[in-house]
């Protein structure tokens, strides 16, 4: 087994990526964290941090010097730096962990939805790189239910669309112990990982499951398909239809688990009551 001496993790700050940085440094690996604002930015004792930005692909070559490895959380959802930044990577480190997305179709030359296709464009160079790489396709995440926490804190309604919709939502957790065992050993190189929680739960389910965390029953109140576009008018239009059009077909057919987390890590995915229990704070 080849030995990896020392991680960068690009997204350090973020949900999952932070995740990565305390499950390797409670392992033993050492760690770096890339943080635009390190004066900012708070990790585990031990854990170097290091400025860089992805937009300025130069600034990661002081961060890479002696790392062996590389978890990548591409925040953007253009990927028109993504071809000098994995050059870069390719040029210091032998090993690169992707999250990606679970939205990309490999029996697709041309990705079909606006959200595959932006992950697919960060996944080809890196393919092409010659690194050993590990992509992560979660199918949901269950910090995007962090949405409602304004919501919950101002009552006990939480508003939304599609609240039959059913999906295995990932707790951030499963899928940074999942990029640990890619990022350490070498039995996951060249693996495409569909990433899902253990079970389906509809919204209106996940709703019930944060006011039991809370300690208060809350109540999901439903809104038309038009009320909850204007409501993400933080996204683009065509990402804020394909979020949509994918609630609306998970009413008949939901989001079905894989079996992904056990096997790799050897522990049954957390599902989405643990995930609210942990988070409670988040929505109070």
């Amino acid at each position: 087994m080849t030995r990896t001496n020392k991680v960068l993790v690009i997204g350090a700050t973020g949900h999952v990526g932070g995740q990565v940085v305390s499950q390797l440094a409670a392992g033993g690996t050492a760690v770096r964290a890339l943080a635009r604002k390190p004066e900012a930015a708070a990790f585990p004792a031990g854990v170097e941090v290091a400025p860089g930005d992805l937009t300025a692909p130069e600034t990661l070559i002081p961060a890479l010097d002696g790392v062996d490895a590389v978890y990548l959380t591409w925040p953007m959802l253009s990927a028109d730096k993504a071809i000098q930044v994995v050059e870069v990577i390719a040029a210091h480190a032998r090993r690169l962990v992707l999250l990606s997305s679970g939205a990309v179709r490999d029996d697709l030359e041309e990705q079909s939805n606006p959200i595959g296709k932006a992950h697919a464009a960060v996944e080809k160079p890196i393919r092409e790189s010659g690194l050993e790489w590990t992509f992560l396709r979660p199918y949901g995440f269950a910090t995007n239910t962090l949405e409602w926490a304004p919501q919950i804190r101002a009552g006990n309604v939480v508003r939304g669309a599609y609240g039959a919709a059913s999906m295995t939502l990932l707790h951030e957790a499963d899928i940074a112990a999942v990029a640990v065992r890619a990022l350490t050993t070498d039995a996951h190189i060249g693996a495409r990982y569909e990433l899902t929680g253990p079970a389906p739960l509809s919204r209106i389910e996940q709703v019930a499951a944060i006011g039991a965390a809370l300690g208060r029953p809350l109540v999901w109140e439903e809104l038309t398909r038009e009320q909850a576009r204007q409501q993400m008018d933080w996204l683009p239009a065509e990402f804020a239809d394909f979020v949509l059009d994918g609630l609306a077909a998970m009413v008949d057919t939901p989001g079905q688990p894989t079996s992904t987390v056990q096997e790799v890590t050897g522990s049954p995915a957390r599902g989405y009551a643990q995930w609210a229990a942990d988070h409670a704070a988040d929505f109070a």
